[in-house]
């Protein structure tokens, strides 16, 4: 049975992203999904979406390698933070409390079980539009664009794990959010496993990395209105030369519609209705599915694409090559 802890994480706040052809990557995300620059700092732009009532969603950094830096939840209240930096630090995998930065109050950092970085914290920024950005409607953050892909807000983030059942177990009872759905493998481990914070079906993911390498990102979504702008979303990405890696088309798990592209930095990012499945029960069961069910593919039929669970970021030694031999039904081996 849930209890109030189960509710302590709100949502996600804010992801890193680190790219190696920014000038390319910020042009994918400022005007391809019709985001707003906020602020600017050192080697980093913020960004955000046009319905959220934070400051920013998305801090952009320029680097040698892609992949992501830090990934920052918001608490339900003070208490909760209180409550989740005593449950993390139990664990030792505590990196201490930050000041306050771009958008945010006092924070507390931390990693998961596989090395990736995170922070929790409850103040925040909201924004406020200016003479340009006014919405018409004044319970809207800002205006509508009108542009590109519209995304609305940031929805869910998924990570690669070495160790599936480590990072879900601390999410599980550390963080103590909420299994939503899980897979099975043969041998007894999680390929995958999804938690949920509030009423989305799916907060936070990990899913199995086939290189055995740690920490590594999988992608994070954007959530449009509807199916049809993730349909739009494809002849716009086709148009200005995007990979498309898989989609437009409809998961089995959670059974959110979809589409993968590779932004310009190599990362993957995901257009997902996701919001359109809710999860209201608060003791809503965890649903297991097997390898065999999930080798039938995706909800129409459809293969999983094998560059999921090859292709992250950082990228590791041969990446490209790794990605082909998935592509082809074989272990990639090592020269």
């Amino acid at each position: 049975m849930a209890s109030s802890e189960n509710f302590d994480l709100a949502h996600i706040g804010g992801v890193e992203l680190l790219t190696p052809k920014f000038d390319e990557s910020l042009h994918f995300f400022r005007d391809l999904l019709a985001m707003r620059v906020v602020a600017e700092q050192g080697d980093s732009v913020y960004l955000r979406c046009w319905d959220e009532y934070q400051l920013y969603t998305l801090k952009l950094t320029a680097s040698d390698t892609n992949g992501i830096g830090r990934t920052l939840f918001r608490t339900t209240s003070p208490e909760a933070l209180e409550r989740r930096v005593t449950a993390i630090e139990a664990t030792g995998l505590g990196h201490g409390w930050r000041e306050p930065e771009v958008g945010v109050g006092r924070s507390y950092e931390f990693e998961d079980p596989d090395g990736h970085l995170m922070a929790v914290y409850y103040d925040t920024e909201h924004y406020v539009s200016d003479d340009e950005d006014r919405p018409a409607l004044k319970n809207q953050a800002s205006a509508f664009p009108g542009r590109g892909v519209n995304a609305r807000r940031m929805d869910h983030i998924n990570y690669l794990a070495s160790d599936v059942n480590a990072s879900g177990e601390f999410w599980r009872d550390v963080m103590r959010s909420r299994e939503s759905e899980r897979v099975r493998l043969d041998d007894g481990r999680y390929g995958a496993w999804w938690f949920r914070f509030q009423q989305k079906s799916y907060d936070v993911v990990y899913s199995d990395d086939w290189t055995g390498e740690r920490g590594r990102f999988h992608h994070f979504a954007f959530a449009p209105d509807t199916r049809e702008d993730i349909l739009k979303a494809a002849d716009i990405f086709l148009e200005n030369g995007v990979h498309i890696e898989f989609g437009p088309y409809k998961h089995a798990i959670n059974q959110t519609f979809f589409i993968y592209v590779w932004e310009p930095g190599g990362n993957r990012i995901e257009l997902a209705n996701a919001g359109a499945r809710l999860i209201l029960d608060p003791d809503w069961p965890v649903v297991e599915w097997s390898q065999a069910e999930r080798a039938k593919g995706q909800a129409w039929g459809a293969k999983t694409v094998p560059t999921f669970h090859t292709h992250g970021t950082p990228f590791v030694e041969n990446q490209e090559e790794i990605d082909a031999a998935a592509m082809r039904g074989e272990p990639y081996k090592k020269p």
